[in-house]
């Protein structure tokens, strides 16, 4: 397999191994569970796992700067109210070449992976990416 036939579900984190939060996750807890990965991302779900958003280190750090009222009274915002609500995504079909190009274009560092229902399948994240397309140049 050379490189332009990688897909991205090759290389994909499952949704076993980044943050998964529900819409109604405590945003103290989202970003506990950020913590516990070190990916700097999580992913906000429905009921049925539909992608509703991602929340990302970034995010957090321009609400702080943005929205004008106490840290605690963040935490116990619902974790939603803070997420992207439009994130940019890529399906698992999706070659990796065409998602690293996606993300140079976009300056993000991870994809959430998303089936053609918006169901969260994944996440791919630039370092996983980069590493599996210099093993096939080599």
């Amino acid at each position: 397999m050379n490189a332009n036939e990688i897909s991205v579900k090759d290389v994909m984190l499952t949704t076993e191994n980044f943050p998964v939060i529900n819409k109604n996750t405590l945003f103290k807890e989202s970003l506990e569970h950020m913590n516990k990965t070190n990916l700097g991302i999580a992913c906000v779900v429905d009921e049925r796992n539909k992608l509703l958003g991602i929340i990302t280190d970034g995010d957090v750090r321009r609400n702080l700067l943005k929205v004008q009222k106490p840290i605690s009274a963040f935490f116990v915002d619902d974790v939603v109210s803070h997420c992207v609500k439009n994130p940019i995504t890529i399906l698992p079909d999706d070659k990796l070449n065409y998602a690293v190009k996606i993300m140079g274009e976009k300056k993000v560092w991870d994809l959430p992976v998303v089936n053609n229902d918006g169901i969260l399948v994944g996440l791919l994240h630039l370092h996983q990416a980069i590493k599996k397309l210099l093993e096939k140049d080599i």
